[in-house]
């Protein structure tokens, strides 16, 4: 158990547990395979037959998750069904001290089937985390606000979300954010669409993902998905 008292006990605590372990924690050989398979308990988007699966260790509070946020999304736009994407909470309280209650808003979000449109509000409103945002992101995606509100101010979800971080630091060996993985392979190349798609592709082993051959047409594809 990570929180035994308050909600700021709990933040502490994994803050301290970042602080004690995760030095100590980093694997950064060739290939670093996930360990935790995706589950039906995950949060996914696409369908499981997709050629290739994206995981994304992130917090909402980070800014080079922030950074990544339009280039997934734009690579989710081009690769459509071919593409299955994870979201998995890794919040690193140490530096952003909002990231751990803006998990537990998502995952309040997640009960009412809105995760991902909370995902967006959270990605794209990065420095207004407090409760009152959230409250209001809540209310913007249609959310009914009153088992938000209880679900927020009981912390139901404060220990999913830090056996989640517990999972990651300890299994994954996951010390920052963005960490991901495409079909289960650490991926530590540039996060950029273009990058990102490269990798995509050659990690699609059926062959089933078309992508240009040359930079020119990669250029009009990313202006048509651009519009």
């Amino acid at each position: 158990m990570l929180s035994s008292g308050t909600p700021s006990d709990a933040r502490q605590a994994v803050a301290n547990l970042f602080k004690t372990e995760g030095k100590y924690l980093m694997s950064d050989p060739e290939m670093v395979r996930l360990k935790n398979a995706v589950t039906d308990g995950d949060r996914v988007f696409g369908p499981q037959k997709a050629p290739v699966t994206l995981l994304e260790y992130g917090n909402f509070e980070c800014r080079d998750c922030g950074q990544a946020y339009p280039a997934i999304r734009q690579v989710q736009r081009i690769l459509g069904d071919n593409l299955r994407f994870v979201f998995r909470h890794f919040p690193t309280v140490t530096t952003h001290p909002h990231a751990l209650r803006a998990a537990e808003a998502a995952e309040a979000a997640r009960t009412q089937e809105r995760f991902w449109q909370m995902h967006d509000e959270l990605f794209t409103h990065q420095q207004s985390l407090e409760d009152h945002n959230l409250i209001r992101y809540a209310g913007r995606i249609g959310l009914y606000l009153p088992q938000f509100e209880h679900d927020l101010a009981e912390h139901v979800f404060l220990q999913q979300v830090e056996n989640e971080y517990k999972f990651a630091l300890y299994d994954e060996h996951v010390t920052g954010t963005p960490t991901l993985y495409i079909n289960e392979v650490r991926y530590t190349g540039a996060r950029d669409v273009d990058s990102l798609l490269s990798a995509i592709k050659a990690a699609d082993t059926e062959g089933r993902i078309n992508l240009p051959a040359n930079k020119e047409g990669f250029k009009k594809l990313l202006a048509r998905f651009s519009r």
